[in-house]
């Protein structure tokens, strides 16, 4: 067994959550490691929508994913976490109280006397659509996210959906794409009404086109799309030339080895306490969208506020004999020092 790594606080995930309770936690002088199964920090933002715009963050009327992403790491560096990706929790075994042994599918091993599960959904795939050899197109003609979007200038293309991310990405594509068709299975949306009220209005104007149907089949060669077959419910089958093809048919999220960590779950989630969201086993915390308790929202901002009531409680393992004195980044010169603004 390899010098387990010594560490405060072991955080599992790096998205939004997981980097701002870096920050809370820093303000109380607690070192912290983070490990994702992601070979980049951010998420599902910065992994599935680096580009999209985000509107309910406080303070910031919008702001993508990956901007996101970039000042979260910008606000944490004067606590210089140290980040261990492409690696993936595999075990966790408790050896004191609190103290915890960590390894990962990589043979690495923490010692650490607080765990944030800060893990998303855990991990995560898209939805393949059911369409024979699609496989041979992927990454090269059909995508499940939006990375870049210049990769899709003046492109024909295909989105395939009808939630929020193939509403979302119509209407954001459609200024930069030659030609942009939506394609859904019928004429209702799981989308928030605003996106689907300016998509009709596009559609109305000729500026996108909107089609009834599934996709059946694709016409390519060499992993490069020409055209994609579709059949509606009621009609003659029909043929869409495209170069790229988007379908957004939602993700598959897996806890994978989150379900053999003796942690309680209700429905692939994580219950936790209101105070300090912290789980069935003392010194093990979750935040964001892995916990759950009565009155939960799956949003950024909820994540960041859970983070913060996190820290406070983790404080209490970290220095068992400190007495805690809450202040606040405004008026502490000594949060100030940490920060480096003063």
């Amino acid at each position: 067994m390899p010098d387990p790594i010594q560490t405060d606080v072991l955080i599992i995930g790096a998205g939004p959550c997981g980097l701002f309770a870096v920050f809370e936690l820093g303000l109380l002088d607690i070192r912290a490691h983070l490990v994702d199964i992601l070979d980049k920090v951010g998420g599902q933002c910065a992994e599935l929508y680096p580009e999209k715009p985000i509107y309910d963050i406080p303070a910031l009327p919008v702001v993508s994913g990956q901007g996101l992403t970039d000042a979260l790491m910008k606000q944490i560096e004067p606590f210089k976490p140290i980040f261990h990706l492409g690696e993936m929790v595999e075990a966790i075994e408790r050896i004191g109280d609190p103290a915890f042994r960590v390894t990962t599918d990589q043979g690495k091993v923490f010692e650490t006397k607080v765990i944030v599960v800060a893990a998303g959904g855990g991990s995560f795939q898209p939805k393949r659509p059911p369409v024979p050899g699609i496989e041979a197109y992927e990454g090269t003609s059909v995508f499940y996210a939006v990375r870049k979007m210049e990769q899709f200038r003046d492109k024909r293309l295909l989105i395939v959906g009808g939630g929020d991310s193939a509403l979302d990405w119509t209407l954001n594509l459609a200024p930069i794409a030659r030609r942009l068709t939506l394609m859904h299975r019928r004429d209702q949306f799981r989308a928030a009404p605003d996106s689907v009220n300016k998509m009709r209005a596009l559609a109305a104007a000729g500026a996108i086109d909107f089609k009834l149907g599934q996709v059946t089949s694709l016409e390519g060669d060499a992993g490069v799309l020409r055209a994609v077959n579709a059949k509606p419910d009621k009609g003659d089958p029909y043929r869409v030339e495209c170069d790229a093809m988007l379908p957004f048919f939602g993700l598959t999220m897996k806890l994978g080895p989150v379900a053999n960590w003796g942690l309680n779950l209700a429905e692939d989630l994580i219950p936790v306490d209101t105070e300090a969201f912290e789980t069935n086993e003392p010194g093990i915390f979750a935040i964001g969208d892995i916990g759950t308790y009565p009155g939960k929202l799956k949003l950024i901002l909820c994540g960041f506020h859970e983070a913060a009531l996190m820290a406070q409680k983790a404080y209490h393992y970290i220095f068992p004999d400190k007495r805690l004195v809450f202040q606040y980044t405004t008026s502490s010169t000594s949060l100030q020092r940490k920060l480096g603004v003063i």
